[in-house]
Order: C-alpha cells, then structure tokens, then sequence
C-alpha cells in the first residue's frame, strides 16, 4: 500500500455565542476566538483507502495548505502509511521544525492503517489503558461504556459570568473547568473565588494565563487562592516559555500545581523540565509533538518520571478530538481528563458528531479513528 496524494482544505467554524449558552466569545490575555481556522487534511492509498487528519492554521491557511500540499506531500506521497515511525524523523529542514504538518500526516495514517487492519486505533496503541470515570473493578469495562472525561474550558469572563458557566459545568457532569487569566491577575483570582464559592468546592480548576503573568504575578496568584483555601488542579504555563529556573522557583514558592504547555511544545524540553525540577503535571500537545507517535515517546517520559501528564486543547474539530480520545485511551500515563471545547461548536465536520454526555465523550470505536467526514459540511466551512 502507498500514499499517492495529500490534500488540505481550510475550514473556519464559528463557536456557539455565549448568549445561546456557548463560550464565544473565548477571550484570552492576548485575544478573543468567536470562529476558528482549521486545516483538514486527507490522505488516499493507491488502495482505495482513505485517512483524515487535522490541525490549527500557521500564520496563514494559503501558507499552511502550501507548506502541506508543495513541501510535507513530496517526503510522503509514494510510502506506506504504515511508515508511523518515521514521518517525523525522515526528514531535516534546517532552522525550522516541521513536526506540527507531519503530525496532522500522522493523523491520517493513523486512520489509515486502524482502517485496513480494521482496528480502532486506541487498540493499535495498546488498548484501555486511560482512568476508567467510574470505580475501578476487576470487570472489563464494555466498549459501549468506554468514556473520556473532558476539562470544561472557559475563557476570561466576569466573575459574576464565571459563576453561571461553573455551575453550568457542574450540573452537566464535568469534574473540571479549565479558565483562561492573565489580563490582571487580581480579577483572575476573583474569578476563580467567585467558581469555587458558585460549586461549593465540587470542581476542580485549572488557571492559564499563556505564559501572562511575571513571576511575582504567579506568586501573588498562587498565594492568594491558598489564603481562600482553594488548591488548583494546576496552573498552566503561568510565566513565559524557556524560563526552567524561574518556573522552578515558583514551584518552591507555592503549593499549587505547576503545568507548563507551550515549554513542552520545544523537543526535549519536557525532559529538561523534570530534571530541572519545574513542573508537577505536563500539559502536551500531539500536533507541536509531531503526531500520536511522538506523544508516546513523551508518555513514557513522564510517566518513568512520575509526572502526571494531560492532553491540551486548540479548539479541535471531531477528527482531531476523535485522535486524543484514542491517544490518551491507548497511551500509557495520561492521568488527568483533557482539555476540550468540543461542546461549543456551532457545527462538526464529522458525519456523526461526538457526543458530550455527562462531562465525558465516548471514544469512537470503528476502524482507524472510527469517524466518517462530511465532504458536504468541509465545503460549507471551507474558506480555501
């Protein structure tokens, strides 16, 4: 079997209004998302079988769908998908690291070869091996109840906003409601207070700045949610990346978990940050890593280290959605419910979408990553 063409299509999907009980729009310390770029990128074999993958637009999706289609395609088109190893590795372009292109690649050949072995992939990757949601028992655990709890994600809202979407989360079954911060510190603590008081204690929160706040900023958070007696299940990436000393510092300095995102987004670095002490949970990303391939070789890592590990979320349609569901059931170490906002979409691409039921999403069970794509709905959101 041989690859014989790579296409991308660009896509932009508006997320349900925050009027109509959605999250837009999902304001961050250094923007605001009320629709978002896509790239969705098919694979065809020369035996009539076909693999999706999918990724964010870099700088442009002309750029994005040139780097793909005029620069990935030509190292691709021509070998087996079964190649898993090696996409990410075959190749050296100097200066630039092109992990993020082949990993949606990756993706599609993922799909592709759970699809000719008629597998789903989670299976390929070494089965159930993610946190059950319910009390474990020595029972197997039935497909049909196979589940991945998800982190309800938030943007920067006022803390009175806040307390109606921490209560929303709660009454829907999430155990976790990730928020973004990092515009004025003291308003971020505010508005966690405000959750926490909203839920009496029943949710867990996670707190990302992206990279907003200066040490001292991080400092004076983590402090003042412990003088309220409220304990993070993380804060992620709270100072700026490349910064392993001062991130250790701060681990010193508080009790509240540290999560660095984007530092683990650099090769290597996530090694170096547990060597150096910095981190109590990685926060990582199959797409910067290089592909479901590469985010095991992370697993390992972490978990050899001790470290609890979670999957991150950019605003992922259901092919990619579909992908971390098998990864973190598959992969060994992921311990902590990922990021998602797959419940906020005006609309999937998917055939059949995913279904969020009491905080979790059921892994898709077919072949390969075990989704149909509606061709109809790519053109209907396509934008190039």
């Amino acid at each position: 079997m041989e690859i014989t063409n790579v296409e991308a299509y660009a896509v932009s999907v508006p997320l349900v209004v925050i009027d109509d009980e959605g999250i837009a729009p999902y304001v961050t310390n250094h923007g605001r998302v009320e629709e978002m770029e896509r790239m969705i990128i098919r694979i065809d074999t020369d035996e009539g079988v076909t693999g999706w993958g999918e990724m964010r637009v870099f700088l442009s999706p002309a750029t994005t769908k040139a780097v793909l289609e005029d620069g990935i395609a030509q190292w691709v088109v021509g070998r087996s998908p079964f190649e898993l190893e090696t996409f990410r590795r075959q190749i050296f372009i100097e200066y630039t690291n092109v992990d993020m292109f082949f990993a949606a690649i990756e993706t599609a050949c993922w799909d592709i070869v759970g699809k000719v072995l008629e597998r789903p992939v989670y299976e390929l990757l070494g089965g159930w091996t993610a946190p059950v949601p319910t009390e474990r028992t020595n029972t197997p655990t039935r497909k049909s109840e196979r589940t991945v709890d998800i982190a309800y994600c938030l943007g920067i809202l006022s803390p009175e906003a806040s307390r109606e979407h921490a209560a929303r989360a709660y009454d829907e079954g999430y155990s976790v409601l990730k928020t973004k911060a990092g515009r004025d510190w003291r308003e971020d603590v505010r508005r966690i207070e405000a959750m926490h008081d909203e839920v009496d204690g029943r949710l867990d929160f996670r707190l990302d700045p992206n990279q907003g706040w200066s040490l001292d900023e991080a400092v004076r958070v983590a402090a003042s949610l412990e003088d309220a007696g409220i304990y993070l299940q993380y804060m992620e990436q709270p100072i700026r990346v490349d910064s392993h000393t001062a991130l250790a510092r701060l681990r010193e300095r508080t009790r509240q978990p540290i999560g660095p995102n984007e530092d683990t987004y650099i090769p290597r670095n996530l090694r170096k940050l547990i060597e150096r002490g910095a981190l109590d949970v990685a926060v990582v990303d199959m797409t910067p890593a290089g592909g479901i391939t590469a985010l095991r070789q992370l697993a390992g890592i972490a978990e050899d280290a001790g470290v609890p590990l979670v999957h991150h979320c950019a605003f992922d349609l259901g092919i990619r959605t579909a992908a971390i569901l098998h990864a973190v059931t598959g992969i060994p170490g992921f311990t902590l419910p990922p990021d998602s906002v797959y419940y906020a979409w005006e609309e999937d691409i998917l055939t059949d979408p995913l279904s969020v039921e009491n905080g979790a999403i059921a892994v898709p069970d077919g072949h390969g990553l075990g989704i149909d794509v509606d061709k109809d709905k790519i053109e209907k959101y396509r934008i190039l």
